[in-house]
C-alpha cells in the first residue's frame, strides 16, 4: 500500500516555531514529526510515500536527502507555487496512486499508536470508498455519523455551522484523527479544482457513496499542531 503525508501546511498554530522551520521538521525527542510518521508507516509495511511540500520546502527535501529518506521510497509533490490544502494536495498527487485500489493519507502533525493493519482490514471488509479514523473526543469541529458509522455530516462546535450529506437521526459526533484509507473512487470523483479541503470532498461524496468512520477511541492521539502538545508528545513518543 502507498501513502501520502500532508507536510505542506504553514503551521500557523505553531507560529513561533514555524517562523524559521516547517511544521514537518518540529522536533519531538530528537526526531522530526516527518521522521516519526515515516517510521510509523514502516511498522505496517508502508514504504512508498508521497509528501507534499510548500512552507520551507527546501528544508524538507534537504532533510530527506541527508537522511536517505529514513529508509523509505519518497516522492515529493511540489506545492511551492500555491498551497492547495488537503483536498487540492491529494488531487495534485493523483498520478502517484493511479494503480492503487487502496491507499493511506495522513497529516504530518499527528502522532498515534493506531494499528493501521486493523484499520486496513476493516476497510477491505467493507464496500466503502473511504475509511476515516475517528475518536470519541472533544473537538471544535466534528464529523457526524449514523449508528452504522456512515458519514452523514460535519459540525463546527464553535459557530454551530453544520454541513449535512444524509438526513438521518440520531447523529453521533466524533473527532477526526487525520488518518484515512481511500479508494480510487475518491480520486476519480473529486468535483473541485484548486485549493480545497478533503472534508468538503467527503461531505460531497457521502451524499451518494458510503464513507465509514473507524472508531479507535482508546488509542493515543496527539495533535502536535498545538504548542502545548509537544511536551505531551515527548512524554508518549520516543
Amino acid at each position: 500500500m502507498k501513502a501520502m503525508i500532508f507536510a505542506a501546511g504553514l503551521g500557523s498554530r505553531l507560529k513561533k516555531l514555524t517562523e524559521n522551520c516547517p511544521k514537518a521538521l518540529i522536533m519531538v525527542n530528537n526526531k522530526t514529526l516527518l521522521e516519526h510518521n515515516i517510521r510509523y508507516l514502516q511498522k505496517f509495511g508502508i514504504y512508498d510515500v508521497i509528501i507534499n511540500v510548500h512552507h520551507f520546502a527546501n528544508m524538507i527535501t534537504d532533510t530527506l536527502f541527508e537522511n536517505d529518506s529514513f529508509g523509505s521510497n519518497i516522492t515529493i509533490s511540489d506545492e511551492r507555487d500555491e498551497l492547495l490544502e488537503t483536498g487540492g494536495g491529494l488531487k495534485k498527487a493523483t498520478n502517484y496512486f493511479i494503480n492503487e485500489k487502496n491507499f493511506l493519507v495522513m497529516n504530518v502533525d499527528i502522532l498515534t499508536n493506531l494499528d493501521i493493519t486493523k484499520m486496513i482490514t476493516a476497510h477491505e471488509k467493507s464496500e466503502n470508498i473511504a475509511t476515516l479514523a475517528v475518536m470519541n473526543r472533544n473537538s471544535s469541529r466534528q464529523l457526524l455519523f449514523n449508528n452504522e458509522m456512515l458519514l452523514c455530516g460535519w459540525r463546527n462546535n464553535k459557530t454551530d455551522e453544520e454541513k449535512m450529506s444524509r438526513n438521518e437521526q440520531p447523529l453521533i459526533p466524533f473527532g477526526f484523527s487525520g488518518i484515512q484509507i481511500l479508494t480510487s473512487t475518491v480520486l476519480n470523483n473529486i468535483p473541485f479544482e484548486g485549493k480545497f479541503s478533503l472534508i468538503d470532498v467527503y461531505l460531497h461524496l457521502a451524499k451518494t457513496h458510503n464513507l465509514f468512520g473507524y472508531d479507535h477511541t482508546g488509542n493515543i492521539l496527539i495533535d502536535v499542531g498545538k504548542p502545548e502538545s509537544i511536551s505531551q508528545a515527548e512524554y508518549l513518543f520516543s
